[in-house]
This record gives C-alpha cells, sequence and structure tokens, in this order.
C-alpha cells in the first residue's frame, strides 16, 4: 500500500516536472547561451523549482479531488432542485465573490490608482475609491458573465453569437471610451480568471451540460471563461467613460 502511494507520488512528480521542463530550457539558454553567466544563488533555485514542481502537483490533484467533484454536484443539484433562480444566483455570487479578492486584480487597480494621480487625472483624496471602483466593477462584470454563460447553457445559444457581439461591442467602446482607461480594461479581462474561478467554473459548466437533455458537455459545458474575460473590458470602459 505504502509503495503503491509512493509510486502514485512519484509519477505525479515526475509529471509536473515534465510541466516545468518547457520553462527550465528556455531561461537555462538565455542565462548559459545568451548572457553567458552562471545562476545566481543557484541550490536557492533549485531547491524553489522543487518547491514549484510540488505545489503544481498539490493543485492539480486538488482541482481532481476537489474543486471538478464539487462543481459538478452542485450544478446537478441545482438543476435537480429545479430552482432557475438559485443556480442564476449562485453562478453570479461565484463570479463576483472570486474575482473581488483576486490578488492580480488588486494589484492591476492599485497600480492604476496610483498612476491617475500621478498623471493628474484624480485627486490623490480618491486614489482608494478609484481603486475600489475598479475591482467592483471587475466583479459585477465577471458574475455576470458565469450568469450569461449558464443561461446560454440552459438555452442551448451557439456560443459565438455572444462572443462576436461581445467583441464587437468592445471594439465599439474603444473609439467612445477614454484613452487612459482602454489598456487598463483590457488587462482586466486578463486578470479575472483566477486559478480558483477556472476550474470551479469550468467544472459547474460541464455538469450543467451533462445534466441538461439534449446538451453536450463538449459542445455547451465550455465557454464561461471566455465571457469573465470579455465582460471586464465593457464594464471597465464604461467606469472609465462614467469617472473621466
Amino acid at each position: 500500500m505504502i509503495l503503491k502511494l509512493i509510486s502514485n507520488v512519484a509519477g505525479k512528480l515526475k509529471v509536473s516536472f515534465l510541466d516545468l521542463l518547457p520553462i527550465i530550457v528556455v531561461v537555462s539558454f538565455f542565462q548559459i547561451v545568451v548572457i553567458q553567466q552562471p545562476f545566481p544563488n543557484l541550490f536557492e533555485i533549485v531547491v524553489g523549482l522543487v518547491f514549484v514542481a510540488i505545489g503544481l502537483m498539490l493543485f492539480v490533484e486538488g482541482l481532481e479531488i476537489g474543486l471538478f467533484p464539487i462543481g459538478e454536484n452542485l450544478s446537478y443539484a441545482l438543476v435537480k432542485k429545479g430552482s432557475l433562480f438559485w443556480l442564476l444566483l449562485f453562478s453570479f455570487l461565484l463570479g463576483f465573490s472570486t474575482t473581488i479578492a483576486e490578488p492580480a486584480l488588486i494589484a492591476v487597480a492599485k497600480e492604476a490608482a496610483e498612476i491617475a494621480v500621478i498623471t493628474d487625472l484624480i485627486e490623490p483624496e480618491f486614489e482608494s475609491n478609484y481603486a475600489f471602483g475598479l475591482r467592483l466593477s471587475v466583479a459585477i462584470s465577471v458574475g455576470l458573465a458565469i450568469l450569461i454563460g449558464m443561461w446560454r447553457i440552459i438555452k442551448g445559444w451557439p456560443i459565438y453569437f455572444l462572443i462576436i457581439g461581445g467583441y464587437i461591442i468592445v471594439i465599439v467602446m474603444t473609439f467612445f471610451a477614454p484613452e487612459e482607461i482602454i489598456g487598463i480594461a483590457f488587462d482586466s479581462g486578463g486578470v479575472t480568471t483566477s486559478t480558483i474561478t477556472v476550474p470551479l467554473v469550468t467544472a459547474i459548466g460541464v455538469g450543467l451540460a451533462t445534466v441538461i437533455e439534449g446538451r453536450s458537455p463538449l459542445t455547451d459545458g465550455f465557454g464561461l471563461i471566455a465571457f469573465a474575460s470579455l465582460l471586464p473590458m465593457i464594464f471597465v470602459m464604461g467606469y472609465g467613460m462614467l469617472i473621466f
């Protein structure tokens, strides 16, 4: 039993190292061949890589054991409960709660607020309010994005209609939104999907498509993350038009 467990862990750790191998090869090539210098603190770098590989292994294992099953079970249970309201409310709150506390979004909003003060776009006393407003607009947009994605699965709408329509709105808004907010809006679309949101939302979408008759988990269950990246661009540009 113990030997089987050790063998299983060793196999998964090997897979994690193989996933990291392209990064190691690229960094090593530029450090040794291009820069032609030895690695500083080589021992610490090796130890760090080991920790990263272990962390990656545990993260993937956690997804398989915990997040994927709970996501599929939640969507299954809510559909069987027969309450569309609770399903959509859960979808919105899931997107909102995981986004409002996203560290990458907090960092981008804080940096954007500091730059806005430095360039005299806003007064220093409004810096924290501006940063929180950015986070709030993105969190609300992600919540609505997950809600729309779930509604699409229920109705069976083709995903490309919504995605193309959304990006047309983004392109049109870039002509009217303040220049200072456009780059922030596009960055906000990329930092909203965290390591917790992506697997949980994907599992919920797949679970919902599995439960509903006539839906395919492969063609209907995926695509929720695309909405979570699209709507923040629209909302942040709208927030900039309102603020500036």
